[in-house]
This record gives C-alpha cells, structure tokens and sequence, in this order.
C-alpha cells in the first residue's frame, strides 16, 4: 500500500482528496479551479454568497501567480536574481514578499536538524529536476555530487541582515519546493479571512489548507492508493487544520528500470529511497509542508524523533515494503480499508 503523494513547486501533487460534509445537512459550497505551479488548485467557500466566493478566486489567482514567478527555482522571478547574486559572492536587497521564506527557512532547518534545507538547490539542479518535465537524462555526475555534499550549503551559511541576504558560500542556492506551496496555502487562507469568509477549503494537487471556526463541520479526506486510484484509508480534517504529503515515486528520474526520486537527503546528495511517503496534519502549512519533506528523508528509523522537534503532532508514513508507521494521535483519527493488508508500527506518543 502506498499513499498517494507528490510534492514541488512547480509539479502538483496528487493525494486524492474527498470532500463531504460530515453534517446531515451541507451548506452550499462554491468551487472554483485554478491552474498554477504546475498544478490544479481547488478552492471551495462553504456557505457564502456567490459573489463573494467569486472575488475571492480572482484575487487568489493574482497573488497565486506572483508566487509562481518569484518563489521558482528555476524560471525568471525575484529567487532565480537571488541565487544568481548569492553564486557571484553578492548580497541582494529581497522584497517582502520573499524575505519570510527566508526567515522561515532557516527555522525549519534548524528544526529538522537539518534535513528540511532550501539551501541545497544546486544539488537538486545537478539531478536533473530543475525543470518542468520528469528528467529523462542520465545519472548526474557523481564527482559534482561529492563535491556539492562536501562544501555543504545550508541554511547557516544565510545571512539575513534587515532586507539584505548573503551567503558564507557561494553554492548556496534556494529550492523552495520543499514548503512553497504551504507558505501559499497560508497566504491564501489569510486572504479569505481578510475577505470575511469564515468557512473554506483550498487544495492545491491534494496539500490542503482549511479555514473556519471551532463549531464548522469537520472535511472529510480521502487517501489513495496509487497503483489502483482507490481510496484506501480517510480522515476527518477540522476546520483550521492544514494536510501535506510528500513523496518520492511521481516525479523521478529513471535508469535502467531504477527510480531515483527528486526527494534528495543533503546529507549524501542522494535520493531517499526508503520512503514511499509523509502525511503531517498541523495548524501551520508552511512548517507541515517542510515537515513532510524532513520527514521523508529521516526514514522509519529517526522521523518520531525529527517530528517531536519539529512539533508534529499528527503524521503517518510509509515505506516501500508497505510497512505504514505513525503515532497513536494519527492512528485514533485515520479509518484504513479493511480490505487493504497493512502491517502498522505505532510510536510513542508526540
């Protein structure tokens, strides 16, 4: 069994996801569909006027676009003229717009012990996945590998001085695929609150930001399997709560029929293989979005303790031998298929 997964700025997502109102009766929903990085971004206003669900998709649209353009790793924005000023030894002067990811950044880092770093985007780049499509190369050189590792840029190495950012090293460069998309989700959410709607549900590729107060009826979340499309395990998702999931067997680059997955551990420069995928549920998108990633890469051996660092308290894996690992908080809230043979190890409490 594997949950379905798959994160990128730029590639979408596809957990699957089920919405209903656990109620008897539903309030009307509205939903639009809008189509940025790289994905299909789903928005659903329960229970206001039309109108207003309308003026909210136009102006997620336009700040979803500039996220687009000036968060990429690769493509002409603010980030590119970042890491073009940081790999010839200059300082740059950032917006507001991208300096919190900056700030937020270092913090994950710090709280993953490192295995959440936005700074290793020249690794990234050297396998190939910066660009739109799945590579179809071959292996990347291992000799650029080795030598990316060694000098190891990190978050450390980022110096942020009131709106000016330099680096220690000059191969640090950013890759914000690991949370972008919980720092939009969090803005967007924002955004309606601003706009006075109180109950709403915004689902881009399947990571998953709600909004609402204590007494708004739970969304139900539904989780696939990849290999039958089936729903093989739900959860209700209460309002306020956000759902990320990060994996490694969508987007990848494939050699003689092995997959090596875009999901790298900066620790060795290559890519986690252990992991099929992470589930985090949390208040904050931004952080469950980069503790998905972090997640990921510590593996069945160190993600209890990496999750009661990063303040996780509800997360499931899943390895690729199917094994399914999670704490007893998740394991009380996720109803699996009784017709899917699942081997479960619980944690400790977070």
């Amino acid at each position: 069994m594997k949950l379905h997964h798959f994160k990128s700025l730029c590639l979408g997502s596809l957990l699957a996801v089920v919405l209903a109102s656990c109620g008897k009766v539903a309030p009307v929903d509205h939903t639009s569909t809008l189509f940025v990085f790289g994905t299909k971004v789903e928005i659903t206003v329960r229970g206001e006027d039309a109108d207003l669900a309308e003026q909210a998709t136009v102006q997620l649209k336009q700040d979803f676009k500039r996220m687009h353009t000036d968060w990429h790793a690769w493509k002409p924005g603010e980030l590119t003229e970042l890491n073009a000023a940081l790999a010839a030894g200059r300082s740059m002067t950032v917006t507001p717009f991208l300096k919190p990811l900056l700030l937020q950044a270092k913090t994950f880092y710090d709280l993953s012990d490192g295995l959440f770093n936005p700074a290793m985007g020249a690794l990234i780049s050297a396998w190939g996945f910066h660009a739109d499509k799945r590579p179809d190369g071959g292996l990347p050189d291992f000799d650029v590998i080795r030598a990316l590792v060694a000098k190891n840029a990190s978050m450390t190495d980022v110096i942020i001085d009131g709106d000016r950012v330099s680096s220690t090293k000059p191969t640090v460069q950013f890759d914000f695929g690991g949370f972008a998309k919980g720092v939009a989700l969090d803005r967007a959410e924002q955004t309606l609150k601003n706009m006075g709607i109180k109950s709403a549900l915004i689902n881009a590729g399947g990571d998953i930001n709600t909004l609402g107060g204590p007494t708004s009826k739970p969304w139900q979340i539904g989780i696939r399997d990849p290999k039958s499309w089936g729903v093989i395990a739900t959860l209700d998702l209460n309002q306020g709560e956000n759902v990320y999931t990060s994996g490694n067997y969508e987007r990848f680059l494939e050699i003689d029929g092995v997959r090596y997955a875009h999901i790298i551990d900066p620790r060795d420069g290559m890519p986690v293989d252990h992991i099929v995928s992470a589930t985090v549920i949390g208040k904050n998108g931004a952080l469950a979005d980069a503790a998905a990633t972090a997640l990921t890469v510590a593996g069945p051996k160190h993600w209890y303790e990496i999750a009661k660092k990063m303040g996780i308290k509800f997360a499931v894996l899943v390895d690729d031998k199917g094994t399914v690992y999670l704490n007893p908080a998740m394991q009380d809230r996720i109803v699996f298929n009784p017709k899917t043979p699942l081997k479960i190890v619980t944690s400790p409490k977070l």
